[in-house]
């Protein structure tokens, strides 16, 4: 009795089985035609696609895994046009770093490589070593620009960018000779934009002038890499390595990095780049003043200021273009030390607004040639004024 109600259960689920079956989307009982049997392929061909599309889109690569693959496309394009520099002056030796901007043997660097050089040697990475000769310098901005003679297909010039895109935040690459390491490749992010320094050009009563327009960043850069480029992830020039930040030790007189580097910004290069190589100089305009970079709440009210942003003018030179146009700087002491009132206080340029002294020299060293005129808009004692300066030449 109980082997035959098993044999029941048995042919009822086999009957269920084939009733499911018939009910399931391309099984039938009846044979298909052969049109039927071509869009039942198609239907299933379609599926399949639809199916491969959703996995590909499903797969997920790692941000880390897309960053490392693009540093390692970026070097292999890139380092080809990066140059070593080893300089021998009458004194001593040293090196650093450069890059090719064009065809016709054109490498970029900066001043203070290659200042005193009584000889130059290029090593590219290809192995090939040749003598440099220094064709254009400008020491505003501490760039200058070797030339070398070799074939042009060794030389692979670097594409340079446009350095007023660059944003906070961004990934950037420095590739140069650290130590004399060649072909050594860093990375980081741009820290700050419109940072100012002190230039390597003097005035005549010695003191330096400033330039702008400088890209902060934390990649490392170290001794060598001087002259080298940093570089966005397009492997595009936005900027010349120069200088570090360093730390001095008042014990034992050493100093160290302190993750703060500068760069020349690429937009200031192609201003004066063709200048340097056709000329070998460039004139910058030339305003007259000095400023305080800016001002904190408590030394704008000891100048009686209604505000602490803008430029504020320490110091007017005779004779210059901002005398001639009306600028004044402060001359009534005040309880802080060092700090006078009575000056203007820089808040505009061309309608451009003026935060503090770098946006004013920024601005100047980029959109502004000797010979033109320039509005200044300052606050004195309360009022706006403007001012037209025609300016000089540095």
């Amino acid at each position: 009795m109980k082997n035959k109600h098993i044999r029941i259960w048995i042919i009822i689920s086999v009957v269920l089985l084939i009733i499911s079956a018939c009910t399931i989307p391309g099984f039938t009982s009846n044979s298909l035609t052969a049109e039927e049997t071509e869009s039942v392929t198609t239907d299933s061909t379609a599926q399949d696609e639809d199916l491969s599309e959703i996995s590909t889109a499903s797969i997920i690569i790692p941000d880390e895994v897309l960053l490392e693959d693009a540093l390692i496309q970026l070097y292999e394009n890139v380092s080809p046009g990066v140059v070593s520099i080893q300089v021998y002056s009458q004194i001593s030796s040293g090196v650093g770093s450069g890059f090719v901007v064009d065809k016709a043997g054109h490498i970029v660097t900066n001043y203070h490589v290659v200042e005193d050089a009584l000889q130059i040697e290029v090593h590219f990475p290809s192995g090939l070593k040749v003598y440099g000769e220094v064709i254009g310098t400008d020491l505003d901005s501490d760039i200058a620009v070797i030339e070398v003679d070799v074939d042009p297909d060794e030389l692979v010039p670097l594409t340079i960018g446009d350095s007023d895109q660059v944003r906070v935040g961004q990934t950037v690459v420095a590739i140069g000779n650290p130590y004399g390491l060649s072909g050594t490749m860093t990375v980081g992010i741009v820290s700050a934009r419109g940072r100012s320094m002190e230039s390597m050009h003097q005035t005549d009563s010695g003191q330096y002038f400033s330039t702008g327009d400088m890209i902060q960043t934390d990649a490392t850069i170290n001794p060598g890499n001087s002259g080298g480029p940093l570089l966005n992830l397009n492997g595009e020039v936005i900027g010349i390595n120069r200088a570090i930040q360093t730390d001095t030790s008042s014990l034992t007189g050493s100093y160290s990095y302190t993750g703060i580097g500068f760069a020349v910004s690429s937009n200031i290069l192609e201003l004066v780049l063709p200048s340097l190589i056709e000329e070998g100089a460039y004139s910058y305009p030339y305003l007259g003043l000095s400023s305080y970079e800016s001002l904190t709440l408590a030394q704008a009210e000891y100048l009686g200021l209604s505000q602490a942003n803008g430029a504020y003018v320490a110091e007017v030179i005779e004779g210059g273009p901002a005398e001639k146009a009306g600028i004044q700087a402060g001359t009534q002491p005040t309880d802080y030390q060092g700090l006078y009132a009575g000056g203007d206080m820089i808040i505009a340029v061309d309608d451009v607004d003026v935060f503090q002294f770098s946006d004013l020299l920024s601005y100047l060293m980029l959109n502004k040639s000797p010979g033109d005129e320039m509005v200044i808009t300052v606050l004195r004692d309360g009022e706006e004024m403007a001012f037209t300066v025609v300016l000089g030449e540095r």
